[in-house]
């Protein structure tokens, strides 16, 4: 993209003042600059850990307003990052001395009740989409928690508590409104760009900046929600009564097998709260009475702590939501198959969790609608009936190397029965050969293929990164 060179800042510095103000001054968003008094404010991500300053935020509200940021972006040399919700473990919303597209502004929801789809903005969360779908009984796999950002969780493949009901987020995608490394504006659907449709389907921010998403719904008019709660050192017996049970479950079923600090709640018991707890989360897309049927080999488990709700889905995404401004560390693996002594060595490993603390020693469940989802698209974890999630929420930055080591040392504990590929929303940076195992080796080299068309300089390379294949178009 050609820049006039008086105006163009030095590469990788900050922009030009004048350039910068003319900006400012003709742009229809908000900007915000070091010095402003909501910069740190507008600044902040979800990890704590994450602490870059940008030379730029520019607040996006419309399509045109982020064409014009990514524009004056490349006219300035600046590296961009691109933020929905600034939930990226790996701050990769945030660039250093660079400029960042904030989307939270482009948040509006429309639903089709008739046509069972919805309309998201680019900046969306999912509470957003979950409140205006409830009036009408619809709803959509979203993640597990109300503050995930719809745009990055659905790009990335986007797994949740009714995937095994209705499929992964992506499999649900009808189209993408983005705009390209070189400012244009393009409709990616099936009979629009279908490569770039394609690599949407779990190849993350790689294309461009999604600026509105178009997602099919389905009736779900109530959830039913039962959650249980043992000492850890139930966890063995509990997750291999789990693991049968899910081996036959309805694809109605979700939840999970999680380690937590049990929390101070009416229905725990006093001596258990802020001590290490196995809980068992099943969720079930109808009544409760269904679920009580479907679940009774967990539910007849002599459990210590029990919760029961009958609500609507909106209200379970709420439930479990991951509180900002701790500090993170994530991981996982997806593995073929879990016998005893997987489930041991699971177990086991929640020992090391910093406790008290908000986080998660994870074991999810798919197939269901995931496995059975469409095999074409980049996303090889789909097949993996378990996933382990190491999910690290800590205070004190003197926690961070025993965080890290125990996310690591939960990973390979299980790696013996790993499928080898993962959700890489799921992980931070991790390295090459974890990104090509999170798009699949064949699934990596045609992606590359599709970013050579659509962004052959790299422009967009704050992600889980696919460099563009073979030399830039001249």
């Amino acid at each position: 993209m050609a820049a006039h060179s008086a105006s163009r800042g030095a590469a990788g510095g900050p922009p030009a003042a004048a350039a910068l103000a003319g900006f400012r001054a003709g742009f229809g968003g908000g900007v915000v600059v070091p010095g402003d008094a909501s910069y740190d404010e507008t600044r902040a991500v979800f990890n704590a850990m994450v602490d870059r300053r940008p030379a730029v935020i520019a607040r996006c509200g419309t399509a045109r307003e982020v064409a014009e940021a990514v524009r004056f972006g490349r006219e300035q040399g600046l590296e961009i990052a691109v933020r929905g919700s600034g939930h990226s473990v790996a701050g990769t919303s945030l660039a250093e001395g660079g400029l960042v597209i904030d989307l939270r502004p482009l948040r509006a929801v429309a639903v089709d009740p008739e046509g069972r789809r919805v309309r998201v903005g680019g900046g969306a969360t999912m509470g957003l989409l979950d409140r205006a779908a409830e009036p009408y009984g619809l709803a959509t796999t979203g993640g597990r928690v109300s503050t995930t950002g719809v745009g990055g969780f659905v790009l990335g493949g986007g797994t949740g508590w009714l995937d095994r009901k209705f499929g992964l987020a992506c499999d649900n995608l009808l189209s993408v409104e983005l705009v390209t490394a070189d400012g244009r504006t393009v409709r990616a659907g099936e009979d629009e760009h279908p490569d770039l449709f394609w690599a949407l389907h779990g190849g993350g921010g790689n294309f461009g900046v999604a600026t509105s998403l178009e997602l099919r719904l389905h009736p779900l008019p109530v959830v039913s929600v039962a959650l249980l709660m043992w000492p850890p050192e139930a966890g063995p017996e509990v997750a291999r009564v789990y693991r049968d049970f899910l081996e036959s479950a309805p694809d109605e079923v979700g939840g999970g097998l999680i380690h937590l600090t049990a929390p101070s709640e009416d229905f725990v018991p006093e001596e258990m709260v802020g001590r290490l707890a196995c809980a068992v989360l099943v969720t079930y897309a109808g009544v409760m009475q269904e679920l009580r049927d479907v679940a009774e080999p967990v539910l007849g488990l002599d459990h210590h702590a029990e919760m029961f709700a009958e609500l609507p889905y909106a209200d379970l995404q709420c439930m479990l939501d991951d509180p900002p401004g701790y500090r993170n560390h994530w991981s996982a693996e997806y593995l073929a198959s879990l016998p005893d002594r997987a489930v041991d060595l699971f177990c086991r490993r929640a020992d090391d969790m910093i406790v008290p603390s908000p986080s998660q020693h994870v074991l999810f469940p798919q197939g269901g609608a995931v496995a059975r989802g469409p095999e074409e698209f980049p996303v090889p974890w789909r097949g993996a009936p378990w996933v382990v999630h190491p999910f690290g929420l800590w205070e004190d930055p003197a926690d961070d190397e025993r965080a890290e080591r125990w996310a690591h040392d939960a990973r390979a504990d299980v790696a013996p029965w790993s499928t080898g590929a993962v959700y890489l929303n799921f992980i931070g940076n991790e390295g090459e050969d974890r990104v090509v195992a999170g798009f699949g080796a064949g699934n990596h080299r045609r992606l590359a293929e599709v970013k050579a068309r659509y962004d052959p300089g790299n422009v967009f390379h704050l992600n889980h990164n696919i460099a563009p294949a073979g030399p830039a178009p001249g």
